[in-house]
């Protein structure tokens, strides 16, 4: 499979993404990868759609990456996934995760959510919105786990990791935390907590982790990331 194509999509990785991560999308299992997300897309509904995928790597160029949110699998109910981990588009029902983000983010921050669940200006700005898993079967959680993409994901945190840029990785869940040791944490920042999640959301409420990640850009002399989401379209908040 040629360098740039992706796990059975249309679209190919951002250029800057695909030169860094080339030799990744050559080996044998990324090749197995791409063709059991075509054979699964042949036979039954797959979230995302095939163009947003590499959404997380378009809205997020290489060289803007300051902060790596990670996330484990896509939201798997209809025309939820888009591509940004705890992201949904304009006009889907807030998650209960993000409406938890929210409650933290207004809490530290003091930032009113919107009436909306999508994360793109974050992404935009320079937080890398990835999940761990990058497709999912229709209404079947974790159902494309341990066929590939948790390898290469992994690449893009060591990856990145290896670059001398400081970047803030956010690990919320012991399953993000499992990523600690892909992370040099003597040139970067790990922040992590409970999950988001209504399962243990009372563990995750006041860790101001927005107020810590900018605090820590602002040590580096870096620009703290702009948070407040804009207004959009009216969504459901249900």
């Amino acid at each position: 499979m040629a360098a740039g194509t992706g796990a059975g999509d249309p679209n190919a990785l951002p250029p800057d993404w695909a030169a860094l991560l080339g030799a990744e999308l050559t080996m044998p299992y990324f090749q197995k990868l791409s063709e059991f997300v075509t054979a699964e897309r042949a036979a039954n509904e797959v979230f995302p759609p095939p163009e947003d995928v590499f959404n997380a790597f378009r809205y997020t160029p290489v060289d803007s990456v300051r902060v790596l949110l990670l996330g484990q699998d896509p939201y798997h109910d209809n025309n939820q996934a888009h591509g940004l981990c705890f992201s949904v588009r304009h006009g889907i029902a807030i998650p209960p995760s993000l409406k938890n983000i929210y409650k933290e983010l207004q809490s530290d921050l003091g930032i009113s959510p919107p009436k909306h669940g999508c994360l793109e200006a974050w992404a935009k700005r320079g937080v890398l919105l990835m999940n761990a898993v990058l497709t999912v079967r229709a209404h079947e959680a974790n159902s494309h786990k341990d066929q590939g993409w948790e390898r290469f994901t992994d690449a893009v945190i060591r990856t990145l990791s290896a670059r001398s840029q400081p970047i803030v990785f956010v690990l919320w869940g012991g399953y993000a935390q499992k990523k600690v040791p892909l992370i040099d944490q003597s040139r970067h920042r790990i922040i992590q907590s409970a999950h988001p999640s209504p399962l243990s959301v009372k563990k995750f409420l006041g860790t101001r982790p927005f107020s810590q990640i900018n605090d820590q850009l602002e040590q580096w002399g870096q620009s703290p990331i702009d948070w407040q989401l804009p207004a959009g379209e009216m969504g459901a908040t249900d």
